[in-house]
């Protein structure tokens, strides 16, 4: 590496964000551009460990090791290179992703490790500025036409790769803009969506085509893709949202996050949004029920909208500050992490239960009822026991059920094409990444289960393959999954 003893005496530095006093007033992203003298020194970080097991943790196999010491050594264009060599979005994955790189990172066994998510983001960034980013539409097309169904970044990663192999690719989305939870499930402080229509801009130059308001199964009948292309690849997402169903579930005041998220990313596109069809917790005391992204995703809105107060409950204990003894490394760390959202404020609650809710005359939640939880064993699995004597309620006048999400919708596409599906309920698949109806592929969280960016991208890269080899009989494009 460029600074063989980097690791030894430089040490880890956060990432810098904006004031919390600043950023809770508006929607742009949290994050600073990290000044590139501490950034090189940060990249300078990066071992010469022999075997580099953040590749073993990236999904897209990126080349971590090779653009830290690009960067070190001020080599921004071949650092871009190397970097789009793997992924095709880095600007969302740099900015999105929880980054099991860092979690595989050597450094990490004893000390902080490299941050590998803050170079990676400042490499694309600065490709923009330079203009070194710009559209690569094939030298010759092949005649084959392809259906994407989903336009998140599994759909736009499959069809970015069929399109640079020269197949003619139609992505479909059933909303009425391009990008999928990309572009209204993520809160715009997280991800601004002028990167987003950045990225779409270039796919179309690229000869990419998008049509919003396409509903397979819907308004677009399953029938017409069959007739019109010679393959259709599924990357619609796993949007069916887990439910809480307990006692006054039915109550007023009680949504799914994306129905909360959702209209408030609208209003920032600029949409009308009428006040029947808004969620807003100005003024409110709201309580986030799940302790994940989506549920630090509504806490920093919550904060933007003006809430009252708000406590976000987590049903798993308490995580330690350091691995435990059943979290060896290399392993995804399993520690106590802070969001930006968290640093805002907001009370978070461990080992907490909810288990009904009650309302006011008018049919409105008034109040949560939970009871405090240990975590067993039962028959092998994971189960959680009520402890005597923690039963608490929360004053509440808006919750959000933040859970994750079950598996893809079944209803109309899935039910029309006839794919198999999973025990799990996910779209089946070979390992050709065919689904098992003939010329159907699927990729991402609509055949994976919910998971992260990082994967959904991967798979969109592999499923491009699988599909190219069978209209080709052979494939060149990349595989990093099998």
């Amino acid at each position: 590496m460029g600074k063989v003893t980097g690791f030894i005496e430089i040490k880890y530095k956060k990432w810098p964000t904006r004031p919390v006093a600043e950023r809770i007033h508006d929607w742009k992203e949290a994050y600073l551009p990290y000044p590139e003298p501490e950034l090189k020194k940060q990249a300078a970080r990066c071992m010469d460990c022999g075997i580099p097991f953040c590749h073993e943790g990236c999904p897209l196999g990126n080349l971590i090791p090779d653009w830290n010491d690009l960067v070190y050594r001020d080599h921004w264009k071949e650092a871009i290179d190397r970097l789009h060599a793997t992924n095709n979005f880095p600007e969302f994955t740099g900015t999105l992703c929880p980054a099991p790189c860092e979690g595989s990172c050597v450094l990490g066994i004893n000390d902080d490790p490299v941050t590998i998510k803050a170079v990676e983001i400042s490499i694309i960034d600065r490709a923009f500025e330079e203009g070194w980013v710009t559209a690569q539409p094939p030298a010759t097309r092949t005649g084959k036409k392809i259906a994407v169904v989903g336009s998140g970044p599994a759909g736009l990663a499959v069809a970015e790769q069929l399109n640079r192999a020269g197949h003619l690719v139609t992505v479909f989305e059933r909303a009425d803009r391009i990008g999928g939870l990309l572009r209204y499930g993520i809160p715009e402080f997280k991800l601004e969506k002028r990167l987003l229509d950045r990225r779409l801009a270039l796919m179309r130059e690229e000869g990419v085509l998008f049509r919003a308001n396409a509903n397979i199964g819907g308004n677009v009948p399953v029938s017409e893709l069959k007739k019109s292309f010679d393959a259709i690849v599924l990357a619609g997402g796993a949007c069916q949202p887990r439910d809480l169903k307990i006692p006054g579930r039915e109550l007023g005041g009680i949504h799914f996050a994306m129905d909360y998220l959702t209209p408030q990313n609208r209003r920032l596109e600029g949409d009308t949004v009428l006040d029947s069809e808004f969620i807003s917790a100005r003024g409110r005391r709201v309580v986030i029920i799940g302790g994940g992204d989506t549920g630090a995703d509504c806490l920093g809105t919550a904060h933007r909208q003006g809430a009252k107060s708000v406590h976000q409950l987590e049903l798993l204990p308490h995580p330690p500050q350091e691995r435990a003894a059943d979290n060896p490394w290399p392993e995804w760390p399993n520690i106590f992490r802070t969001s930006p959202a968290h640093e805002e404020g907001g009370d978070r609650m461990y080992a907490v239960s909810t288990i009904s809710f009650l309302g006011d005359k008018k049919g409105r939640v008034k109040t949560l009822e939970a009871v405090g939880v240990e975590r067993v064993t039962d028959n092998g699995r994971a189960a959680f026991r009520p402890v005597k004597g923690s039963e608490l309620t929360l004053p509440t006048d808006l919750v959000l059920l933040a859970m994750g999400f079950v598996g893809p919708e079944r209803p109309g596409l899935l039910t029309d094409l006839g794919v198999k599906l999973t025990d799990r309920g996910n779209v089946w698949r070979d390992q050709y990444w065919m689904t098992s109806v003939p010329g159907v592929f699927a990729c991402g969280d609509m055949q994976r289960g919910q998971s992260l960016i990082v994967w959904a991208i991967a798979e969109g890269r592999s499923a491009a393959r699988g599909v190219d080899a069978f209209l080709m009989e052979e494939s060149s494009l990349p595989a990093p999954l099998p």
